[in-house]
C-alpha cells in the first residue's frame, strides 16, 4: 500500500472519529446537564448568523454586479449571443457568490470565536474533567490564558484563511475549474474552524502555540470532520444554528480525549 493511499485512509479515519464524537457529545451534554452552557452562547451565535447572512444577500449581488462592470463581461456576452457562453459564466457567477459566501462567513465565525472565547475555553475545560470523572473547579486565570490564545490563534487563523479564500476567488472566475471552488472553500473553511476547536485541549495538554499548530496538521481529518459536522448544523434552521458551537467544542476536546497529546 502507498504511501498516499496510507495517509488518505487515515484521514477518512479521523473524519469519521470527528463525527462520531458530535454524536458522543449529545450524550455527553445530556448526561452532565450543561444545555444552559449550549443554549446561552448559541442564541447569541444564531442572531449573528441571522444579521451575517443579511448583511451577505445585501451586498454580495452589489459586489457581483460591479465585477461584472469592471469587468465588461456583461457588455462581451450580450454582444456574443452565445448560450454556451452565457451558460459558463453564469456557472461561474454562481461560484464566486458561493465562495463570497465562505468569505463572508469565516469574519463573521471568528468574530464570534472571540467573543465566546471565555465560553469555549470553559467548556472544554469541563468536558475534559468530567471525562475523567473529576470534580471539576473552575480556574479564571486558566480561562483568561485559554481564551487569550483562543483569540491570538483566531486571528492567526483568518488571516492565513483569507490569503486561501482570495486564491480561490480568482480560480473561480475560470470556467469549468472554478466549479470545485466551492467544495475547495468547504474543506478550507471546515478545515480552520475545528483547527480553533482542537486547540483548546492542545493548550490545556501544555502544547505551545506552534506545537498545536504542527500537531493539528498532523491530524487534520479531526479538524476537517468537525468543522464539516459544524456546517452541516447549519442546514437544521435555528435548532442547528443554536446547538452548533458548542456542540463542535465539545466533540472536539472528546475526539482528542485518547490522543497522545504530550
Amino acid at each position: 500500500m502507498s504511501l498516499k493511499i496510507q495517509k488518505l485512509l487515515i484521514l477518512l479515519k479521523e473524519i469519521i472519529i470527528a463525527f462520531q464524537s458530535y454524536a458522543k457529545a449529545h450524550h455527553f451534554i445530556t448526561k452532565h446537564k450543561l444545555w444552559k452552557w449550549i443554549v446561552i452562547p448559541g442564541i447569541l451565535y444564531a442572531l449573528l448568523f441571522c444579521i451575517g447572512m443579511w448583511f451577505f444577500i445585501d451586498s454580495s449581488s452589489t459586489a457581483v454586479t460591479w465585477l461584472r462592470q469592471f469587468t465588461g463581461i456583461g457588455r462581451w456576452l450580450h454582444h456574443q449571443q452565445s448560450a454556451g457562453l452565457s451558460f459558463l459564466f453564469m456557472m461561474g457567477e454562481m461560484m464566486v457568490r458561493l465562495v463570497l459566501l465562505f468569505f463572508y462567513f469565516s469574519l463573521f465565525k471568528y468574530l464570534f470565536l472571540i467573543i465566546c472565547s471565555p465560553v469555549f475555553a470553559y467548556l472544554s475545560q469541563r468536558t475534559e474533567a468530567l471525562i475523567n470523572g473529576k470534580e471539576y473547579s473552575f480556574q479564571t486565570e486558566l480561562v483568561l490564558h485559554d481564551m487569550r490564545r483562543g483569540i491570538r490563534l483566531a486571528l492567526r487563523n483568518s488571516l492565513w484563511q483569507t490569503v486561501y479564500t482570495i486564491s480561490i476567488l480568482i480560480l473561480s472566475f475560470i470556467p469549468l475549474i472554478g466549479w470545485i471552488t466551492p467544495v475547495v472553500s468547504t474543506f478550507v473553511e471546515s478545515y480552520y474552524y475545528g483547527f480553533s476547536m482542537l486547540d483548546y485541549s492542545c493548550q490545556r495538554h501544555n502544547l505551545t502555540q506552534s506545537a498545536s499548530i504542527s500537531y493539528i496538521g498532523q491530524h487534520k481529518g479531526l479538524a476537517i470532520g468537525n468543522g464539516l459536522v459544524f456546517y452541516g448544523m447549519h442546514f437544521i434552521p435555528i435548532v442547528g444554528w443554536v446547538l452548533a458551537p458548542a456542540y463542535a467544542v465539545i466533540a472536539a476536546t472528546i475526539s482528542l480525549y485518547h490522543q497522545n497529546l504530550e
